[in-house]
């Protein structure tokens, strides 16, 4: 008997000073260090159990929305925006710039001049805004329209560059003589609701009504043709040069010229829509019409980018071409909530593009630079004139000195001076 109870209490014992578990710590729960005056309930090395009360520290409870709002603030977006406004000193605008965005995670372009801004970049969201929100509050620029899309793999740029720039967008001889800031000489904005009841009016207006009338709408796509290849709105004509700074449209005055979709119409009696991807090619450009004599001048406000996020892909097919480590879109990223079964559907009827060497069809759309690095054309391709042209984008090419090697998938090249001389 003496034996047995002499074993349990020995087995008790050994029970009572078995080292606990480490606990788990739990994903929204974290644990503050324990205040002085608070004795712990693990024992000191040595030390006898005592029979005192325990007081353990409370764990602090994270809620989930302050958890849902830290990852708001890490996730990466793009943010677009431009503003034509009088600045009298640019460059006292950029060093103000530059302080406030010290310490902050922005990589991008962001040009001031006499005439405004223009800033295409990306970060986390909690930076990206808050610069965003900055430029805002002068009242200037209170009306500008901000636009943000998600960069799931981080940065879309490589790196900052803020700086004063003569011209806002790549242009032949500047734009710094256009009059940019007079709102009577750009042409006229259409919200994205409008826009798409212009879109619904062309569609009915035929040829015989549009004889009757005496009026004519014609949509004229201000970007590059690589850009109309991936997306577009259905009727614009593709445009013929792979430069905004060789935009020659409406300039050929009485020659014949059948790449100018503005050659030869009636100045007075031609409704011309313009859209670009974010607003400011077209605003540009219209002025340089307008002084060319075209009157009815409207332009999409935002752009296609805004466009697809109130009205959805409703007349666009295809994606939507951006210049960022991105380059192709499809329609939902701009959208923040989920499409109707309709949008759906023109979604899934989705614009097949051409393979720029053999002419095949390519659904995925999304372009890759020639490997010839004295020709570095973007176009697409399809995975067989890939391999087959070792990223070139013909055989002329495929033979040419300063060649760079394929990259596989989506991979993008570095600048060319890292492949110069055969490095």
């Amino acid at each position: 008997m003496a034996s047995a109870v002499h074993h349990n209490c020995h087995r008790l014992l050994a029970l009572l000073l078995r080292p606990l578990p480490t606990p788990s710590r739990h994903p929204r729960l974290s644990f503050s260090p324990r205040p002085a005056g608070l004795r712990s309930f693990f024992p000191a090395p040595g030390c006898r159990l005592g029979t005192h009360a325990v007081a353990l520290a409370e764990p602090e409870f994270v809620p989930p929305e302050e958890e849902e709002e830290e990852e708001e603030d890490a996730r990466f977006v793009v943010v677009t925006f431009y503003k034509f406004v009088s600045l009298e000193d640019p460059h006292a605008e950029v060093v103000r710039h530059l302080n406030f965005l010290q310490g902050r995670d922005i990589h991008g372009r962001i040009y001031l001049n006499e005439q405004g801004i223009n800033a295409q970049y990306s970060g986390p969201h909690k930076d990206a805004v808050a610069y965003a929100d900055w430029v805002k509050k002068h009242h200037r620029f209170s009306d500008t329209i901000v636009q943000t899309s998600p960069a799931v793999t981080g940065h879309a740029f490589p790196r900052l560059k803020l700086r004063y720039k003569p011209s806002l967008v790549q242009l032949e001889g500047g734009s710094l003589h256009l009059p940019l800031l007079d709102p009577n000489m750009r042409a006229t904005p259409l919200t994205p609701s409008e826009w798409k009841e212009s879109l619904e009016a062309r569609t009915c207006l035929d040829v015989s009504s549009s004889e009757t009338s005496g009026r004519r709408l014609l949509l004229l796509d201000v970007r590059n043709d690589y850009e109309w290849d991936i997306g577009h709105f259905e009727g614009a004509q593709r445009p013929n040069v792979d430069c905004f700074r060789s935009t020659s449209f409406g300039l050929s005055g009485e020659m014949e010229d059948p790449s100018d979709p503005l050659n030869g119409i009636d100045r007075e009696r031609t409704d011309i829509l313009m859209y670009c991807t974010g607003g400011i090619r077209c605003d540009v450009y219209s002025t340089i019409l307008r002084k060319k004599g075209f009157r009815n001048l409207y332009t999409l406000e935002g752009g296609v980018s805004n466009y697809l996020k109130a009205e959805g892909p409703a007349g666009w097919v295809g994606n939507l071409f951006v210049f960022d480590g991105r380059l192709s879109l499809p329609p939902a990223t701009f959208r923040q909530s989920l499409p109707s079964e309709e949008e759906e559907k023109e979604e899934n009827g989705r614009w097949v593009g051409c393979c720029y060497a053999c002419r095949s069809e390519v659904v995925e759309l999304r372009h890759r630079n020639c490997a010839n690095i004295d020709c570095n054309r973007l176009y697409l391709c399809c995975g067989w004139c890939a391999e087959e042209l070792r990223g070139c984008c013909s055989s002329d090419c495929k033979v040419a000195p300063r060649l760079r090697p394929l990259l596989p998938g989506h991979q993008r090249y570095l600048k060319w001076h890292v492949y110069r001389d055969g490095r």
